[in-house]
């Protein structure tokens, strides 16, 4: 079974969780902004939750299925339509062969996430099949997508067949959504307005009092220099109580440095290893996922909170993320 792309849309790529063990070496982890979108698709369609999937940008893409094909999407609503009708998101997708299809653009969100039964026959290279865009490795070809790519697809296992022919015995002229689906966790409007709950950075103490409250008290607008590596934000300068001299120290994900111009940069999936800029905050796991939806020129307000209370959050999403599993499982019960 394979997808054609008739075109391509903005930026589509194949992201899977992440290329770990390489940072020492020099290779980023990459991998889906919104982990959480990309695991629930693939746990919809009857993957394991670290397959490769389409991560899929502000404009996507035009596909065309050329055999009955098991899909889920979620994440962003890019208001996707299969051969002129709408597709409802947060559930298996049964397609049959022929069928095109297509997004007309981001309603909430930024990001979707296309998985199909099976995942994509593509090479991993140490290890993932996420795509490294500065580095020319992973997904499909080291690239995103182009005009008349053709993607093929791994063996379908037992889950998904049944799922595909449950769906399709009811009768389909193009596609048929299960009438059951996953709960929208943090893509819905009123989701994305709430603020980004941060916890102090290792150099949080550094800054001056203004700076410390502006962080939590004002808005950011994300620039147009976003992107996967990380979002630049303008807002109020946040600003150093002294001058502060430092040796590069380990960055990861969410990860809030700011630069000499006092305008916070927010790291995401594609961030160095390192970094020299003083660190006023992190953002906590849980909300990585929803700041990923964010797109330029939203604005973004952060929230302080413990460290206990991130690490409570992260426990209880994936909690949430297994009892997903159970409840998809049962639905062939």
């Amino acid at each position: 079974m394979s997808l054609k792309i008739t075109r391509p849309g903005l930026m589509t790529t194949i992201q899977d969780l992440g290329r770990y063990g390489y940072q020492k070496i020099g290779v980023l982890v990459s991998g889906a902004m919104d982990g959480y979108s990309l695991r629930i698709a693939n746990i919809l369609v009857g993957n394991a939750e670290d397959t490769g999937a389409l991560e899929i940008t502000l404009t996507g893409p035009t596909i065309e299925f050329t055999a009955n094909t098991l899909i889920a999407i979620t994440g962003g609503d890019l208001q996707p339509v299969m051969d002129g009708w709408p597709v409802k998101l947060w559930r298996p997708v049964a397609v049959k062969a022929g069928s095109v299809l297509r997004f007309k653009g981001a309603r909430t969100g930024s990001r979707c996430y296309l998985a199909v039964a099976g995942g994509f026959e593509v090479p991993r290279v140490m290890g993932s099949q996420s795509t490294y865009l500065r580095a020319g490795i992973g997904g499909f070809q080291g690239r995103a997508l182009a005009a008349g790519d053709v993607l093929e697809t791994g063996v379908p296992n037992d889950y998904a067949n049944q799922m595909m022919r449950q769906l399709l015995s009811h009768g389909a002229r193009s596609f048929m959504a299960a009438k059951w689906g996953v709960g929208v966790t943090h893509t819905t409007a009123d989701k994305l307005a709430r603020p980004i709950r941060i916890t102090k950075g290792l150099q949080f103490a550094a800054f001056k009092e203004k700076s410390k409250n502006a962080l939590t008290n004002e808005g950011f607008k994300i620039t147009t220099k976003a992107d996967r590596m990380g979002y630049r934000l303008q807002g109020p300068k946040l600003e150093l109580a002294q001058p502060l001299e430092m040796i590069s120290e380990a960055a990861t994900l969410g990860t809030i440095q700011v630069p000499p111009d006092g305008n916070p940069i927010v790291l995401l999936a594609d961030h160095q290893g390192v970094a020299g800029y003083p660190k006023i905050a992190q953002v906590c796991a849980v909300d990585v996922a929803r700041l990923a939806q964010y797109k330029p020129g939203d604005v973004v307000r952060f929230e302080l909170i413990p460290l206990e209370e991130a690490e409570r959050l992260y426990l209880e999403k994936e909690k949430y993320m297994e009892n997903v599993k159970i409840a998809v499982a049962g639905k062939l019960q």
